[in-house]
């Protein structure tokens, strides 16, 4: 019997794109993936185990495909939002590790120079940020769990691998622990 809504299964599943050389490119929706392949764009690497399916085929959905034709593309930058803070930061405020009401935070606050910089902010949580206020970590007297730095690309990638993507893993330079 034949799904319905062959779309459904796509959703939720997201496809790991590597230039022709193998360097992680871009995460895509699996539905963006196989448009790609059906225009002769990405050979397919790696498939997950769902389906989809129409009156005319069955198709597997991709995880990881690769360019057929190489893009020049050297930026391995992460972009500066709230998000990949809370990702680079893992969802833990940098003082306490505490995981909840957490806000974004200026080690050295805007009034006295701070910028709007990955090793100038850092993810903590409101008791935190309020005791601290408009001081640094240490006119506070207050310890980071650890150094704000800038993340690399990978870590962006990383942040995709779960059970059902482990393909990704050989791609992205990551192990599970």
């Amino acid at each position: 019997m034949y799904n319905n809504n062959p779309v459904s299964k796509l959703n939720g599943n997201v496809t790991l794109i590597l230039n022709a050389s193998y360097i992680p490119l871009a995460v895509c929706s699996s539905k963006r993936a196989l448009c790609l392949y059906f225009l002769d764009k990405i050979d397919i690497i790696h498939n997950y185990n769902d389906y989809v399916h129409s009156p005319s085929m069955k198709v597997r959905i991709p995880s990881v495909v690769k360019l057929k034709r190489y893009v020049k593309h050297n930026n391995l930058d992460v972009v500066l939002n709230r998000k990949n803070l809370l990702i680079r930061d893992n969802f833990s405020c940098q003082y306490c590790l505490s995981k909840s009401h957490l806000t974004v935070d200026h080690i050295l606050p805007k009034e006295k120079g701070g910028s709007d910089t990955w090793e100038n902010l850092i993810i903590a949580c409101s008791p935190c940020n309020s005791k601290k206020g408009n001081r640094t970590p240490k006119e506070a007297n207050m310890k980071l769990m650890k150094q704000a730095r800038k993340p690399n690309r990978f870590i962006y990638f990383k942040q995709f691998v779960k059970e059902k993507n482990i393909d990704w893993e050989n791609y992205i330079f990551s192990r599970k622990n």
